[in-house]
């Protein structure tokens, strides 16, 4: 897999992709087993959480150990005093690979452009790559393809949206935004005749998979309203359709309660698969 760091879908190409998803399948398998493979012995993982938020971090670290690496929270934020090519070449000395959560995508490819090790995103405000690969992990687990794959998100332009647009600009998914123009997605940033924006809440009926983010602080919730996630709203879907809410959850907002009771909804075992499509990235990254 001839990719330095990961920082966007966009550095992979649609063949990298699936051997990610093929990998993390294949990880996830013997997670449940018991028998994970310890294939990166020895090797050394520098974890940066330079934002809010726990779940990617707690993953990483977890899954970094059970493949037996060494992982060590590093407490540095690229936002402070110290050059960040200054900080890549430290953390060049003691480590094979920087994963990190960080607030600035633009920083974190400055670090990974100065840096002699692997870059491993784990989640910008402008994308969150592995929070995508974890969902079409367990999508490809079930035997969905990515190739054909309806999603629909009724969500604002944000981190979430932008990495599920980044995987359909690279593979043959199509994504449907649905919401108030104001919060669409720039298209023009991700060239795909498969990528569409509605205010209409009727287009979800043709999805294969359904997600949602949250609403933007500030944000008219009227304006939004029509856009929640109700059991009644999945009662209308395809048998086969799955709803995959993004964490954190706003009950009321985004997802009625209903919905994440309802059958369709997947959301805890989906995002288990956050820690196997990590795995899957660090093992890829460090040529495992």
């Amino acid at each position: 897999m001839p990719v330095q760091s990961l920082l966007t879908l966009q550095d992979l190409s649609e063949a990298q992709l699936v051997e990610i998803l093929d990998r993390s399948v294949e990880l996830a398998d013997a997670f449940g087993a018991g028998r994970v493979p310890r294939v990166l012995d020895g090797r050394r993982i520098a974890l940066i959480n330079d934002d809010r938020g726990w779940r990617n971090t707690a993953a990483l670290d977890l899954g970094a150990q059970l493949l037996g690496a060494t992982c060590t929270p590093v407490p540095v934020s690229l936002g402070g005093g110290e050059a960040i090519a200054d900080l890549a070449g430290y953390l060049g000395n003691w480590f094979d690979l920087i994963a990190i959560r960080s607030r600035e995508l633009d920083r974190m490819t400055e670090l990974a452009a100065a840096a002699a090790i692997p870059v491993l995103n784990l989640r910008t405000r402008q994308n969150h790559p592995c929070e995508t690969l974890g969902d079409l992990s367990f999508l490809h687990r079930q035997g969905r393809q990515v190739r054909g794959l309806s999603v629909v998100a009724l969500a604002p332009a944000g981190n979430i949206l932008h990495s599920w647009a980044e995987a359909a600009s690279i593979t043959g998914l199509r994504l449907t935004q649905i919401a108030p123009v104001p919060y669409w997605i720039d298209r023009g940033r991700y060239p795909s005749a498969r990528i569409a924006c509605t205010e209409e809440p009727g287009a979800v009926i043709d999805a294969d998979v359904v997600i949602t983010d949250c609403w933007p602080d500030g944000a008219d919730h009227e304006a939004f309203a029509a856009l929640r996630v109700t059991g009644a709203v999945l009662d209308r879907l395809g048998p086969d359709c799955l709803f995959i809410p993004c964490p954190p959850v706003t009950r009321g907002q985004e997802v009625a309660d209903d919905a994440m009771g309802h059958p369709k909804c997947v959301a805890t075992a989906a995002k288990a698969h956050l820690l196997h499509a990590q795995n899957a990235c660090l093992t890829l990254l460090l040529g495992a």
